[in-house]
């Protein structure tokens, strides 16, 4: 993710039974692992770039759209090298959806948020992401869902809820949600949708192009608006590098270690990396910024991660009585990945 470390899509995953050689399986995990650390310190870098509401540093529209036009620019590079054929024209539809979910939506209401709010703070209400996600696939692809797991979505929903109201009141004496928490439930909502628009065609532009071919079609917006919002301002150097961080790592490298680590070491065993990435954004956000540990946030964190795993296990249908066993439908975890096989897992802050 989306930076978010990018569902269930349009493909389906490999046959459950199927193994890949012990190597390939290892330097998978490891991969994964690597994308979701990147995806994990996008929370910390972009309070470093935009600074506080006390301290403010980048404008977290420019931020947003300096971003994009960085990664758009390795993606140039990425896709002259490589020789990557253009997109048909059917596809240029779901590539968009997902610029405006996935390069706009999400960073943008992060950016706005982490303004007013901890990165700790911020890693428990984005931990919602893939039952987010998972739900938008439900609606979005018409994908009927066990009422077991709409009961997970709404306990995960109401932690979160919970969570805000009870921070609120610790901080001004009276129970409250949050502006700055609908903002993050926002860009959840809108990073899902942008994964799942973004599954349709993975399939047939691979995860990799996938999202060079999102952050290229940004270009025209992100390039000229990144000059006219370049700060005037002296802007500290901690700012600078967490712009330079979530534009190359958050945007765009991460991406494929996240889309090479599912392909390689398969994407139901690789996807379950995904649900460290709260608690690395709550640990990387101690040295980065000087936050504490604070058991609340930590406990919170755990129970709506605990969500989303029950909610997979619940999506799961069971393994047939006898017979060869046929290939499983990517689960509500993948389509963060962005596709079914999943492309990456994120094939995606």
């Amino acid at each position: 993710m989306n930076d978010t470390a990018p569902q269930p899509g349009a493909s389906r995953a490999p046959p459950v039974h199927a193994t890949a050689p012990a190597g390939h399986e290892a330097l998978g995990m490891w991969l994964g692992v690597l994308g979701v650390a990147f995806f994990a310190i996008t929370l910390p870098m972009t309070r470093l770039a935009t600074g506080t509401a006390d301290a403010p540093q980048l404008s977290p529209w420019f931020v947003t759209l300096g971003r994009a036009a960085l990664a758009g620019a390795l993606s140039i590079a990425f896709l002259v090298l490589t020789r990557s054929p253009r997109p048909q024209p059917h596809q240029w539809k779901p590539l968009g959806m997902a610029v405006l979910g996935n390069v706009i939506g999400y960073p943008l209401l992060l950016a706005y948020a982490l303004r007013v709010v901890t990165a700790s703070h911020a890693a428990v209400i984005t931990a919602l992401l893939p039952l987010v996600s998972a739900m938008a696939a439900a609606w979005v692809l018409q994908q009927r869902a066990r009422p077991a797991f709409w009961v997970c979505a709404v306990v995960g929903s109401l932690l979160v809820v919970a969570f805000s109201m009870l921070r609120a009141w610790q901080a001004s004496g009276h129970f409250a949600l949050e502006w700055a928490d609908l903002l993050l439930v926002g860009a959840v909502i809108a990073a899902s949708f942008g994964y799942i628009y973004g599954a349709q065609v993975t399939p047939a532009l691979g995860a990799e192009r996938v999202i060079c071919w999102v952050c290229v079609l940004a270009l025209p917006l992100t390039l000229p608006a990144t000059v006219l919002l370049w700060p005037q301002q002296p802007v500290a150097p901690s700012a600078w590098a967490g712009f330079v961080y979530v534009g190359v790592f958050s945007m765009w490298v991460g991406f494929f270690a996240w889309y090479r680590g599912l392909a390689l070491g398969g994407a139901l065993r690789v996807s379950q990396a995904q649900l460290m990435q709260p608690f690395l954004s709550i640990l990387f956000a101690v040295p980065l910024l000087g936050e504490s540990l604070d058991v609340v946030t930590l406990g919170f964190a755990a129970a709506v991660v605990a969500t989303v795993v029950l909610s997979k296990k619940l999506s799961q249908s069971p393994p047939p009585a006898a017979g060869p066993r046929a290939p499983a439908a990517a689960s509500p975890a993948e389509i963060r990945s962005g596709c079914g096989q999943t492309a990456s897992q994120k094939d995606s802050p």
